[in-house]
């Protein structure tokens, strides 16, 4: 009888921490779709000025109109990224003067590997894009090769000494009229994580296998001869 009672207390607790890891996970779903949601509405929002968009503090993906010209015809940096179903590609940053703001960093898009960037038109342009502070760097990301204008991630801080701007990223969505010989890679939701549906199967899984091991257990102990 001990021995029946201690199985069916460790089965329940057991089983009540599992669920309740699913449940926790249920919460976490509805609060990244809550916070998925928002965040593409303020991406999709009407866009606003760069000092609107950075006053008074830096709104991550805030859609801007910025209004100015880039720098030299092959001023650019080129970070290393990968697509899916397309493999390494490069992003092309460059330096754009704003007018009555300064310089900032503008992500045009992506080449494939191994193709040449064009030159830009050093015409006065107007741009459309969305703030960006990308957090790709960690304690793995080699150094770039400032040589050969090789990145290994975006890191606007270093990015922005290097082509002397202020330390703002802004990734373009759309340039009317304009083509830059690279393919746009507008900001969205989709390299944000959202797994806890994932997760929560998981757990619930494993509290249903706990119960029915717990069950199977106490039944093979019940009937054991005494």
């Amino acid at each position: 009888m001990r021995r029946l009672l201690f199985l069916m207390t460790f089965g329940l607790m057991g089983a009540g921490i599992l669920i309740s890891l699913g449940v926790w996970q249920v919460q976490r779903l509805a609060w990244k779709q809550d916070l998925l949601a928002r965040i593409e509405a303020q991406i999709n929002a009407a866009p606003v000025s760069l000092a609107e968009a950075t006053t008074p503090e830096f709104r991550r993906y805030a859609p801007v109109k910025i209004v100015g010209t880039f720098g030299l015809d092959h001023e650019y940096l080129s970070a290393l990224a990968s697509r899916r179903n397309t493999g390494a590609v490069y992003r092309i940053i460059r330096p754009f003067e704003v007018e009555g703001y300064g310089r900032i960093l503008v992500d045009t898009g992506w080449v494939r590997d191994g193709i040449d960037v064009p030159g830009v038109s050093l015409e006065r342009l107007s741009l459309l894009g969305n703030l960006d502070a990308p957090n790709e760097v960690d304690g793995f990301t080699p150094a770039p090769e400032i040589d050969t204008n090789i990145w290994f991630a975006r890191d606007v801080l270093a990015m922005a000494e290097v082509l002397n701007t202020r330390p703002i990223m802004v990734v373009l969505r759309d340039a009317p009229e304009t083509d830059f010989g690279v393919t746009p890679w507008p900001v969205d939701t989709a390299g944000i994580p959202n797994d806890h549906l994932q997760y929560a199967i998981t757990w619930f899984s494993l509290a249903a296998i706990w119960v029915l091991m717990t069950a199977y257990f106490v039944l093979r102990t019940n009937r054991s001869p005494r």
